[in-house]
C-alpha cells in the first residue's frame, strides 16, 4: 500500500474545504409563500453535484428530493445497474467540480493508497456508490428520501414566479413551493423505458421486463432467457442471468454486428463539445442522429463477461417479427426460426416522450421539441430525437408557442432527454464538468435579475464605515505646523 494512505482518510477533504472557506451566505431573498429557491428532483450523482455547486454559489434554500425510501435504494448503482465497473474513464471530473480533494481519486487513494488506484482500470460500481454517499455527507447534501414529485403547476399572480409542488412523502400528500426545478432524475427522466409492443402481453404476465425494471435474476436459474438489444445494459443483463444459473441466454441484435467504434471518441475534441450549444441545429442533429444510427457501444469487458459461458448465444441481424405468450412461454419469431423462452429482457432504451412521465404530463404539450424547431434531411430523420425537448443555454425548457408558458424557463432538465441539445448523455459523469456549472450560472442569473431592484437597493445603500478619521489623524500633513529636518 502506498505511503500516502492516512489514518484519517477524510483529512485531505476536510482540509480542502477549510482552505476553500465557508460557502457564501445565501444572497437570495426570501419571499412569503415560497418554501425553496430550488428543488432538485433526484438525489444521485447529478443531484449531489448540483447541491454542492449551488451551495458554493451562495444560492440557499435548495432542497433535494428522491422517491427512493433510503439512500441504499436511490439511483442505480446498488439497484438496477449490473455492470462491474463504470463505463467511463476513472479520472473524469465528477460532482466535486474543481475541488479535486473531494473527487473519487482522492477518496479512493485515501482509503486504499495510490497504487491501488493506479491498478484499477475503471471505477468499481459499488465503490462509486460508496463514494457518492461519502460525498453527500462531507458536503452536507441532505436528501429528502421517500419524497416523490407527483405533479406541479405555476402559481399565477404571485409577487415572484414559483411553482406549487404536489409531493407524496412516505405515502402521504404534501404541498411545497419552489422558484426553480431541476430534474436530475435518471435515464427515464424525460420519458419511460421503451418496451416493444410485441412484448406487452409478456410484461403484463410477468414473463418479460425492461433492463430499467427490477428483475429477480435468481428466479431465472435453469430458465431459457432472451435479451433484446445489444447495448451495454443488454449485455450486462445477459451476464447477470448467466451468472445466476440460466440454462441458456440468447441475445438478439437488430444490427449485423455489435457496435464497436464508440462515437464518444469524438468527444475528446474539446473545441466541439465545450461549445456544443453554440453549434447550428443541423450540426447538433447530425451528431445525435449519427450516434443513434451507429448504436451504443458496449465496453469490451461487458462482451467478454458473457463470452465465458458456452450457453450464451448471439443473434445478429435478428429483429423480432412477432411474439406471443403460449403455455406460459414467450414464443418468438425471428427470421424463419421459432424460439420459446421462459423470460425476456428488453434492453431497448428509453423514450423522450414527456407525457409518459406523470409529473411532466401537464407541461408536455407546452414544451418546445426538436421536431418543432428543426426539419432534418430525409436520411437523418429520427422520431425519438424529434420528441426530445429543445433546451436553452441553461438546459431549461422553452415554450413551443411564445408567450403561452414563460415559466417553463424555470424548469431545468438534466437527463438523457437533453442529448440532442447537448451532444452528451446528460446525467452521465462526462456531462458534469461542463453543464452543471452552466445550469448553476443560469439559475444564479435568473434569481438575481428576478429581484434586481432589491439587490440594487442592497448594494447602493450606505454602509457603516469600518473606522473614522481618528485612526489616521496624527499622520495628516499640516502645512506651516511641521518642519522638515535640516
Amino acid at each position: 500500500m502506498s505511503s500516502s494512505f492516512t489514518t484519517n482518510p477524510d483529512h485531505a477533504a476536510e482540509e480542502a474545504l477549510r482552505l476553500l472557506g465557508p460557502a457564501p451566505a445565501n444572497w437570495v431573498p426570501t419571499h412569503d409563500g415560497v418554501d425553496h429557491n430550488v428543488v432538485i428532483v433526484g438525489g444521485g450523482q447529478i443531484g449531489s453535484a448540483f447541491s454542492f455547486a449551488l451551495q458554493r454559489a451562495g444560492v440557499g434554500g435548495v432542497s433535494v428530493i428522491d422517491a427512493a425510501a433510503e439512500a441504499s435504494q436511490a439511483g442505480v448503482w446498488l439497484t438496477r445497474a449490473r455492470m462491474h465497473t463504470l463505463r467511463t474513464l476513472k479520472n473524469l471530473v465528477g460532482p466535486e467540480g474543481p475541488v479535486t480533494a473531494l473527487g473519487f481519486q482522492a477518496w479512493y487513494e485515501s482509503r486504499h493508497g495510490q497504487e491501488a488506484y493506479a491498478a484499477i482500470d475503471r471505477i468499481p460500481r459499488t465503490a462509486w456508490a460508496e463514494y457518492l454517499d461519502w460525498f453527500r455527507g462531507i458536503t452536507g447534501t441532505a436528501v429528502r428520501y421517500g419524497t416523490r414529485l407527483v405533479r406541479f403547476e405555476p402559481v399565477t399572480g404571485a409577487a415572484v414566479p414559483h411553482f406549487r409542488l404536489h409531493l407524496e412523502v412516505g405515502g402521504a400528500p404534501r404541498t411545497d413551493t419552489a422558484r426553480k426545478l431541476i430534474f436530475a432524475n435518471g435515464v427515464a427522466g424525460s420519458g419511460a423505458p421503451f418496451v416493444p409492443d410485441l412484448l406487452a402481453t409478456a410484461v403484463s404476465q410477468g414473463l418479460a421486463a425492461h433492463t430499467g425494471h427490477a428483475i429477480e435474476f435468481a428466479a431465472l436459474a435453469g430458465k431459457t432467457v432472451a435479451v433484446i438489444g445489444a447495448a451495454a445494459s443488454a449485455f450486462d443483463a445477459a451476464a447477470v442471468a448467466l451468472e445466476h444459473g440460466a440454462a441458456a441466454v440468447h441475445l438478439f441484435s437488430r444490427r449485423e454486428q455489435i457496435a464497436a467504434t464508440p462515437v464518444t471518441r469524438v468527444r475528446g475534441y474539446p473545441g466541439l463539445y465545450d461549445n456544443y450549444l453554440a453549434l447550428p441545429d443541423a450540426t447538433r442533429w447530425h451528431h445525435a442522429a449519427r450516434y443513434r444510427h451507429l448504436g451504443t457501444t458496449p465496453p469490451p469487458d461487458s462482451v467478454q463477461r458473457v463470452l465465458k459461458f458456452p450457453n450464451f448465444h448471439l443473434h445478429l441481424s435478428a429483429s423480432w417479427r412477432a411474439a406471443e405468450v403460449r403455455d406460459g412461454k414467450v414464443v418468438a419469431s425471428v427470421h424463419d426460426e421459432t424460439f420459446r423462452f421462459d423470460f425476456v429482457i428488453a434492453g431497448t432504451g428509453y423514450t423522450h416522450e414527456l407525457s409518459q412521465r406523470p409529473e411532466l404530463a401537464g407541461v408536455a404539450d407546452l414544451v418546445l421539441r426538436w421536431r418543432d424547431r428543426f426539419e432534418p434531411p430525409a436520411q437523418e430523420r429520427d422520431e425519438e430525437l424529434g420528441a426530445a425537448p429543445y433546451l436553452g443555454a441553461g438546459l431549461e425548457y422553452l415554450e413551443k408557442e411564445p408567450g403561452t408558458a414563460p415559466w417553463l424557463r424555470d424548469i431545468h432538465t438534466y437527463n438523457p432527454g437533453g442529448f440532442a441539445s447537448t451532444g452528451l448523455p446528460l446525467g452521465d459523469v462526462p456531462s458534469i464538468r461542463g453543464y452543471v456549472p452552466a445550469v448553476v450560472r443560469r439559475i444564479s442569473e435568473d434569481l438575481l435579475l428576478a429581484d434586481l431592484a432589491l439587490h440594487e437597493a442592497r448594494t447602493r445603500a450606505d454602509v457603516p464605515a469600518d473606522f473614522d478619521e481618528t485612526l489616521y489623524a496624527d499622520a495628516i500633513w499640516q502645512a506651516g505646523k511641521q518642519r522638515l529636518a535640516a
